[in-house]
């Protein structure tokens, strides 16, 4: 009894005490008060322009366009053909190159599932298999370096292909250049710079890919889990980030921080409007986006933009989602995971700038 009343006196002994966020609550009501005092259309202006930037996006473009659809139709698509041996026959493909580079074959298998997989579950999935081939922690950041690489949703690289097609440029050349060959290329770069405690192993036991469900099965529960991919991640992800570039354009601040982000990205070669889309919201809406530009844009803008949407952004995905996921799965904590993620979107940005550059001119059909 006296227990519970000494616990009863603590709690309002604590709840006497102001906590910052009280005071800053405080200051929200007074605020809140003064402006519908002396400006009482403004929250409504406000509200109306957050809605204005986001429903355009949310209804017209994923909605009730082929957008949605296409997210959808890519994920049965790609489950289709991972049950039919495609990841299993790209690893089967990808890790005797690895061992020929004296590298654990394990480090491809984050960017090799992801290609087909979501980013997530590339990190849950092959987390554990780095830990169980006994790879580095150098190792391991490698593989979450070189898993940026890959199109964090295989919808974003389907909806690109139709976006290339309409500037009738040559998608072959571009996939293997900057899909494939990074997977390679990435763990070769950073086995001999910045992460250099690799050995030569042989996995005791590879791990199969290929689901076991039965046709039937793999086709309804992709067509589900492209549904959850659109309703529960992509629209809420873009409905969240456009909410913010509404309220930054109704206080007046967003017009700076788009035009020196296109100044980079025009820069860099890259589409600036789509870029920035692929930057803070969803490549899948970005190279979407894309096949609304022909005539209007630079081919070479369009092969940057394409590199970049292919590849782990948004940064939501960089800063948030891929440290937490690799601090609970593998033997990186979030620090060490961030900092490989960052390492690989560095990467994916010069990737984008030098195929945009070079490549372009063999890639765009003549007449």
């Amino acid at each position: 009894m006296e227990k519970k009343q000494g616990s009863v006196l603590n709690s309002k002994a604590s709840r006497s005490k102001w906590h910052p966020f009280e005071v800053l609550g405080i200051g929200l009501v007074i605020a809140s008060l003064i402006i519908l005092l002396f400006n009482p259309n403004s929250l409504s202006k406000f509200f109306h322009t957050v809605i204005s930037e986001v429903k355009p996006i949310v209804v017209d473009v994923f909605l009730t366009s082929e957008i949605g659809i296409a997210i959808i139709i890519s994920v049965i698509f790609g489950r289709l053909i991972e049950r039919l041996g495609f990841t299993d026959g790209l690893i089967r493909l990808f890790i005797p190159m690895m061992k020929w580079l004296k590298i654990n074959p394990s480090v491809i298998i984050p960017s090799v599932y992801n290609i087909l997989g979501d980013i997530n579950a590339a990190g849950k999935i092959s987390g554990p298999v780095l830990v169980k081939a006994k790879a580095t922690k150098a190792e391991q950041k490698i593989a979450v370096a070189t898993m940026i690489q890959s199109p964090q949703s295989f919808a974003t690289l389907v909806l690109g292909l139709i976006a290339l097609s309409v500037f009738h440029i040559n998608a072959f050349p571009l996939i293997i250049f900057s899909i494939f060959l990074p997977i390679i290329i990435v763990p070769w770069v950073l086995s001999r710079t910045i992460y250099r405690d690799t050995k030569k192993v042989d996995l005791e036991e590879l791990p199969r890919f290929t689901p076991k469900t039965k046709f039937l099965e793999t086709i309804f529960s992709s067509a589900k889990e492209g549904a959850e991919l659109l309703f529960l991640i992509i629209i809420p992800a873009v409905a969240a980030v456009f909410f913010f570039i509404g309220a930054l354009k109704f206080f007046g601040v967003w017009n700076v921080i788009e035009s020196s982000l296109s100044t980079v990205l025009t820069f860099l070669s890259i589409e600036p409007a789509t870029g920035i889309v692929s930057i803070l919201a969803a490549p899948t809406l970005a190279v979407a986006q894309l096949a609304e530009l022909a005539g209007s844009v630079d081919p070479r803008l369009i092969v940057g933009s394409f590199v970049l949407a292919n590849s782990g952004l948004p940064l939501s995905v960089i800063l948030g989602q891929i440290p937490a996921t690799w601090a609970e799965s593998s033997g990186l904590n979030e620090r060490e995971a961030l900092v490989a993620a960052i390492i690989g979107m560095v990467i994916r940005v010069a990737t984008a700038c030098i195929l945009a550059y070079f490549l372009t001119p063999f890639l765009v059909a003549k007449g």
